[in-house]
């Protein structure tokens, strides 16, 4: 059994950083993809960025060079640094643990507002 906590959201201006965390419980944290999804309000949930378990990373066009996924794998959480945060970035984010299925944080609200 997997759980993920997430936590680190808040409101934030535009221009502004939030780092989130996202604590797994369980054995396969080291083997997994990590990953943070986010979905606003109408549209479809999205892939924002994503960690293997040999260190490779890959990002939405929208995220690249302002938001770093990175992983502690003796602590077992992987986290998203955003900076220069835009209104459009505002959405509930979601952590992901990939390995043979998938497992789903309850999710953590980030709002870009002035």
């Amino acid at each position: 059994q997997v759980q993920l906590v997430e936590s680190g959201g808040g409101l934030v201006q535009p221009g502004g950083s939030l780092r989130l965390s996202c604590a797994a419980s369980g054995s396969i944290f080291s083997i997994a993809t990590m990953g943070w999804y986010r979905q606003a309000p109408g549209k479809q949930r999205e892939l924002v960025a994503a960690s293997t378990s040999s260190g490779s990373t890959n990002y939405a066009d929208s995220v690249k060079g302002r938001f770093t996924i990175s992983r502690d794998n003796a602590k077992r959480t992987v986290y998203l640094q955003m900076d220069s945060l835009k209104f459009e970035d505002t959405a509930i984010y979601y952590c992901n643990a990939h390995w043979q299925w998938d497992y789903w944080g309850q999710g953590t609200q980030v709002t870009v507002s002035s």
